[in-house]
């Protein structure tokens, strides 16, 4: 017989499940469509288990947002933050969060954006991350020694590239992708990626370009 903790989980689900769920539904039909009993019917559990985790729904969306927070946010900054040799190298690991999305979400961010159109609350913490974010990329080329305003200007470029593939949910396979990396890091930092930085790139994510190997 499983244990009675075992059996409680089961019934009631766990606050990552319920998460999990509501980010599901966030995706797929907005905001209005995150609410306890078609979260319950999709996790299969009581309703009034819901409570076990949350006070409310309004305490679930602020887990959603934290979530976020916590993902998107804190990932890129900790990406600008990584030790690298070279602003190229930095750029680079500032890359990975394109191509990995346990370091950035792009799903989960477009999500929450187009959450911020029907909310003020919602769109003030995108202002906020968006500043904290621009914010990180331009220490980044700061440590690297670029003058203040020029280290602002790239990184706001870098940034909003990048918001602007999310937002029009650009889709580029891997290998294309890939093949314009070395003009991207070219044209924000102003130096050529050197083949020993760009096969430390291409192997963290298992990519080996023709005639290689």
């Amino acid at each position: 017989m499983p244990p009675a903790d075992n059996h409680d989980t089961k019934w009631k689900g766990s606050r990552d499940a319920w998460l999990d769920a509501a980010f599901e539904l966030l995706l797929e039909s907005g905001v209005d469509s995150v609410r306890i009993l078609p979260l319950a019917k999709r996790l299969h559990v009581s309703r009034t288990s819901f409570y076990w985790f949350f006070k409310d729904r309004e305490a679930l969306l602020g887990a959603l947002l934290e979530r976020w927070r916590e993902k998107n946010t804190q990932g890129l900054i900790q990406q600008t933050e990584a030790y690298a040799e070279s602003i190229v190298e930095a750029i680079l690991n500032v890359f990975d969060c394109w191509l990995d999305a346990e370091l950035f979400d792009s799903q989960l961010e477009f999500a929450i954006r187009s959450w911020a159109l029907q909310s003020d609350m919602v769109s003030r913490q995108i202002d906020a991350a968006d500043e904290a974010r621009i914010e990180a990329l331009t220490r980044m080329f700061v440590r690297h020694g670029y003058e203040t305003l020029a280290a602002n200007v790239r990184g706001r470029t870098i940034y909003l590239t990048q918001i602007g593939y999310i937002s029009m949910k650009t889709q580029e396979a891997l290998e294309v992708r890939m093949r314009r990396m070395p003009a991207y890091v070219e044209i924000f930092t102003g130096k050529t990626p050197q083949p020993h930085e760009l096969r430390r790139f291409h192997a963290r994510h298992g990519y080996e370009p023709e005639g290689d190997g």
